[in-house]
């Protein structure tokens, strides 16, 4: 009997952890982002992606991401990925453990929006066709399975319109995956990402960004006017 009472008390606790999970999961869900709001947060953010062609330095000089017009659910589960750790970069890190689920929301759907022209729209495939050794590359990682057949058109919100990201950027991403979560200062936790990168050279790499950074895409980087001279 004490073994059935310790039982059922064992499975209630189960049953109830597994409720919270779930209400706080479908409570993140209802998070709406509000791009007025979103306006009046990003204050840390355009130093760095308010200024075209703006580089960091570390772990070596590339351009920060264009981040006006992607996708919403991208940029927020991107910061959510530094708030956790799961992405290392130092002051993203830190920019990110600052902001609220609701702030973190407001700050996607402004950069969402940003810059974004009304009923412009990407062809289905890139215009610009890959040499022999990126189209084997781009084969062998089925990127297109995820970010779409140009690149622009992702299948998932949670995942990036990559076409006309700075190559620079993308080259870096792409060898953090790579490190993966070996490193506390570099790299990023991502299973996925991490065995398609893990199967090239940097080499590889390299040509592969520098390819879909050519094409066309939404994605941009608006700069303020207070750092247009």
């Amino acid at each position: 009997m004490d073994c059935a009472r310790k039982m059922n008390k064992l499975l209630t606790a189960v049953f109830a952890l597994a409720v919270a999970c779930v209400t706080a999961t479908a409570s993140a869900q209802e998070i709406k982002g509000d791009a007025v709001a979103g306006s009046k947060k990003v204050a840390m953010c355009v130093g760095c992606h308010g200024i075209a062609g703006y580089k960091t330095s570390f772990p070596e000089v590339y351009q920060v991401p264009k981040i006006a017009g992607q996708g919403a659910q991208y940029i927020v589960s991107a910061l959510n990925q530094y708030k956790k750790g799961d992405r290392k970069f130092p002051s993203m890190r830190a920019i990110a453990a600052s902001l609220s689920d609701q702030d973190i929301a407001d700050v996607a759907a402004y950069y969402s929006t940003l810059g974004v022209v009304a009923g412009a729209t990407l062809p289905d495939k890139p215009s610009i066709e890959p040499s022999p050794k990126v189209a084997a590359i781009l084969a062998k990682a089925n990127c297109i399975a995820c970010h779409g057949a140009n690149f622009a058109k992702p299948i998932d919100p949670t995942y990036p319109q990559l076409a006309g990201q700075h190559a620079s950027y993308l080259y870096m991403a792409l060898k953090e995956y790579k490190e993966g979560n070996n490193n506390p200062h570099f790299g990023r936790a991502n299973a996925i990402m991490a065995g398609i990168a893990k199967q090239f050279s940097d080499a590889d790499l390299k040509a592969v960004a520098e390819y879909v950074g050519s094409l066309d895409g939404d994605i941009k980087t608006v700069s303020e006017s207070r750092f247009i001279k």
